[in-house]
């Protein structure tokens, strides 16, 4: 399946068709950039199949070299099934966590695989983080649009499932702020189970050493 070109908003998003060109988040008023990349058909069968129960689930922080030994452990605590998709998800998420504490020039990350089943974080929102990165595995991308003067987006663009999105955030030291706006789509009631890698950059690990084991 080849997926339709993501829509670039006022020249403040980017879309891109390889992990190098995740690095247009330090241009100068970029909100966010999408790396746009299709599904592996086997991979996103299995994913989506699988029992919300034994979907991995996490949050720490750790050095982005550390990150594919700690997501080894993870998988096998939350029962996911050992085949090579399990593999590739790992794979995936260590090489996300590499380009993007790159990007960052971040020595440390917090990870966190998050499932979701309901409306968390369904309002429009920017994230207290220099920047983040977002990659749905598993269910509905998420949504962002230009924000007119504080009201929600009139136009919203849903990042496809298993294309990594990074956003600026209020700590981004460039002003203004590009007006971009993001939420995760509305599915309470749905019977919709999402699974999300969301990457921040960590400056001072000890700060964050209450919120997340720190490897």
């Amino acid at each position: 399946m080849i997926l339709d070109k993501i829509p670039e908003l006022d020249g403040c998003t980017t879309s891109v068709s390889a992990p190098e060109g995740l690095s247009t988040i330090r241009r100068p008023a970029c909100g966010a950039t999408v790396w746009q990349r299709d599904p592996l058909p086997h991979f996103q069968r299995w994913i989506d199949t699988l029992p919300p129960e034994h979907l991995p689930k996490a949050r720490m922080i750790l050095r982005p070299e550390a990150v594919c030994d700690a997501l080894i452990n993870i998988v096998r605590q939350c029962g996911t099934p050992d085949c090579s998709e399990r593999n590739l998800l790992i794979e995936d998420a260590s090489a996300l966590a590499s380009i993007f504490a790159n990007i960052m020039d971040s020595a440390y990350l917090r990870l966190r695989f998050d499932v979701i089943n309901t409306n968390a974080c369904r309002k429009f929102h920017v994230d207290a983080v220099t920047a983040r990165l977002v990659c749905t595995y598993r269910g509905t991308g998420t949504q962002y649009g230009i924000s007119e003067n504080g009201d929600d987006p009139e136009r919203i663009v849903t990042v496809p499932t298993g294309s990594p999105i990074i956003l600026r955030g209020t700590r981004w030291p460039e002003t203004p702020l590009s007006g971009l706006l993001h939420r995760s789509p509305p599915i309470a009631g749905t019977g919709e189970t999402r699974l999300l890698l969301v990457l921040d950059p960590i400056e001072d690990p000890e700060l964050e050493a209450e919120t997340a084991y720190i490897h």
